[in-house]
């Protein structure tokens, strides 16, 4: 029962202003990678004082997380106001591809090496999944959707060879948007399916043996693509499993799921801090359905829209949490 986060840490007014003051030009590059790595510093800090085991280095330095890597790969482009809501009053700004895909040089082996030099603990790489990535952009109607997003792949496959040249031994790739592409006429599903398994299987493609992949999805019915799930064979897979009361847990039990799983023992989306004792009787629900050998603790999805007051006194719980529940097994 290993604990992590899922990567992302509160983008604070300070974060949002470096960035914004960097992209005008009104700071230069040495003070804004100064502020990021202020920043990361504080995040590696904390969650070694509370006693998470899997690291993350916050991702500071990225405004969102598909806008982030089509701003670094060639063959997109950007609107100044092409706003899109994507739930409550949260908005993102989607990219456009225009062209081929490919990645001119790394994108993330900077920050998560500079926050892997700060610990001795393990620091996990973050990327966003390239069907995500293809899903949560405009795409060319030129080209099919399968072709587009396997570009995509074979661009972060470079990347996950570059982090674990890097001494990064844990990866994870986002998938938070892959159900959410699904096609609605059922004769479309099995295409769709067979060029997004394969595109995740391409951007992993070149992980070591000794290299772990994780990936993560969003809250989405899991019963109907269980086994697309399983043939995407990811070592880990977190997902959002807080509000459903376990039940959509219950079809890896069900189907003799082999891989680990790493379902959210508290809703991200609530400012709410859960107690302890709460948290003990999730855990403990949890391992009613999976072994402990099977189950990773972290919260269930990432914490870039909390307040740190209330990312501290959850995370501190869930760890104490955690502790309470090993002592009793």
């Amino acid at each position: 029962m290993a604990t992590t986060t899922i990567g992302s840490f509160p983008q604070t007014p300070e974060v949002r202003k470096a960035r914004s003051d960097f992209k005008k030009g009104l700071i230069s590059k040495d003070v804004y990678e100064r502020e990021m790595k202020n920043y990361i510093d504080e995040c590696i800090t904390f969650q070694e004082e509370c006693g998470l085991e899997i690291l993350v280095h916050g991702e500071p330095e990225r405004n969102d997380m598909v806008e982030y890597f089509g701003e670094q790969l060639e063959g997109y482009g950007f609107s100044q106001n092409g706003w899109v809501q994507s739930y409550g009053s949260r908005c993102v700004k989607p990219p456009f591809i225009y062209g081929d895909i490919s990645r001119p040089k790394p994108m993330t082996v900077a920050w998560t090496s500079y926050a892997q030099s700060k610990t001795d603990k393990i620091m996990k790489g973050m990327l966003t999944g390239p069907v995500t990535i293809l899903n949560w952009s405009f795409v060319r109607d030129d080209m099919a959707r399968g072709d587009v997003s396997k570009q995509i792949a074979v661009a972060l496959s470079d990347e996950v060879d570059d982090l674990q040249k890097a001494g990064i031994r844990m990866i994870q790739v986002d998938e938070a948007a892959f159900k959410e592409g699904y096609p609605l006429r059922k004769e479309n599903i099995l295409a769709y399916e067979k060029w997004a398994v394969r595109d995740f299987k391409i951007s992993v493609s070149t992980a070591h043996k000794e290299t772990q992949i994780h990936t993560h999805m969003c809250y989405s019915e899991f019963n109907d693509i269980i086994q697309t799930i399983e043939a995407m064979d990811a070592d880990v897979i977190s997902i959002e499993t807080a509000r459903s009361g376990n039940e959509l847990l219950k079809i890896f039990k069900d189907v003799g799921y082999k891989q680990e799983v790493v379902p959210g023992v508290y809703d991200i989306h609530s400012p709410r801090v859960p107690s302890i004792e709460e948290m003990v009787k999730q855990i403990k629900l949890l391992l009613e359905v999976l072994p402990k050998e099977q189950l990773w603790i972290n919260p269930d999805c990432g914490l870039k829209t909390r307040k740190w007051e209330e990312l501290k006194a959850s995370l501190v719980n869930m760890v104490k949490a955690v502790e309470i529940v090993r002592e009793g097994l």
